[in-house]
């Protein structure tokens, strides 16, 4: 099968996209079960292949040949002639392909060395900013040393501290591990505060009490930024159940639209973040995540569900790749292929008319972010 055709599809594929949520990648080689470990959110189970996934088969098909690899190449030809390019030009080729103009990163996962920005836009011929991942900068300052009644204005000060870094364009939160969303959407009082952090800072480890939970939330409509919180799809560190974003419901009724919040991955509950976006003027939208997992065969079909009722200023791209570059490109091309799909259909069909399509696709490729985020224009 061609690459598909159609003036969506070329306009896509000429348009440098803005990447509003992504994550470095391995700033090391990867040996074999090094790369394999980072194609799942699972975890590894003796005598499967991760290659043996969505993901890893549209690795195969639609990475290899940016490594001059015949498509569906084996998986050991794979990792061998990724080794033998080496980390930096293997990141190099697929920033290349995946014409990535912007990348706004998550600097606070790093089980491994990665990539910072600046890198990263280097090897993508991009500009980078960095996103403030806020349970980080939480246990951060009980790793300082904080009492119980000053953790309050502590966190708040590193709070406005990060954020006042160079570059920064966001906050992001990921609560939907840490506690769910199924929280008391009211803002903790400082004495419920000082409560939390006694017990939490007491036992120490990750910052997952839900009134200390509650409080980075509210921090983060106080910054004024644009905040993203994961949602949907993630590892088994997770319970699903308690990451469907409609959770937020009473909270996003609470912040009364003060701060933009953008509701990551989605998957499976797209169709119910498209009716938040739509009923909450402050609520953005993407299925980064979801798309190099299901890649470009099934990408149509997700976007189509997110689309159903979603404003079209409202979607926004990413890849959230990590660890692999493998995952810009794959994110990018999946993207690029669904939504021109979905898009061109509707126009041959005369549901859309071509002008209006060619403007969706910029908006949600580029424009909608450059937008929510304050970012310069594209060219």
């Amino acid at each position: 099968m061609g690459a598909p055709e159609g003036p969506v599809h070329e306009a896509l594929a000429a348009l440098e996209l803005v990447d509003h949520h992504c994550h470095g990648v391995a700033a090391g080689d990867l040996d074999g079960p090094g790369f394999e470990s980072l194609l799942t959110e699972g975890d590894r189970w003796p005598g499967l292949s991760p290659f043996d996934t969505p993901a890893g088969v549209a690795v195969r098909r639609h990475c290899a040949p940016v490594l001059d690899l015949p498509r569906h190449a084996p998986p050991e030809d794979y990792v061998a002639r990724r080794a033998e390019l080496g980390a930096r030009e293997v990141t190099r080729r697929f920033l290349s392909a995946a014409r990535t103009g912007v990348f706004c990163v998550d600097t606070g996962y790093a089980p491994l060395p990665l990539t910072p920005p600046a890198a990263l836009a280097r090897a993508g011929g991009g500009t980078a900013h960095e996103v403030v991942r806020l349970e980080g900068v939480g246990e951060a300052v009980a790793a300082r040393g904080v009492d119980a009644g000053a953790y309050a204005d502590a966190f708040r000060a590193a709070a406005l501290e990060a954020v006042r870094r160079p570059g920064v364009v966001g906050v992001k939160s990921v609560a939907a591990y840490r506690t769910g969303f199924d929280l008391d959407p009211a803002r903790p009082s400082d004495a419920e505060v000082t409560r939390a952090a006694r017990t939490w800072l007491a036992r120490g480890g990750r910052l997952d009490d839900p009134v200390l939970v509650r409080h980075l939330l509210w921090t983060a409509v106080d910054l004024g930024l644009p905040l993203q919180l994961h949602t949907g799809f993630g590892d088994a560190d997770l319970r699903l159940h308690r990451a469907d974003p409609s959770l937020l419901t009473d909270w996003l009724h609470a912040t009364g639209g003060a701060v933009p919040v953008l509701l990551l991955h989605c998957w499976p509950y797209q169709r119910r973040a498209a009716y938040l976006a739509a009923v909450f003027e402050h609520v953005y939208l993407d299925v980064g995540l979801t798309l190099h997992h299901v890649g470009p065969a099934r990408a149509r079909a997700v976007l189509e569900e997110a689309l159903e009722i979603t404003p079209f200023r409202k979607l926004l791209y990413s890849s959230d790749a990590y660890g692999v570059a493998e995952f810009y490109h794959l994110g990018a091309l999946a993207f690029r292929r669904g939504l021109g799909d979905l898009l061109q259909d509707r126009v041959d069909a005369d549901e859309l008319h071509l002008s209006d399509a060619l403007r969706l696709a910029r908006w949600a490729g580029a424009d909608n972010a450059r937008r929510v985020y304050r970012l310069p224009s594209g060219h």
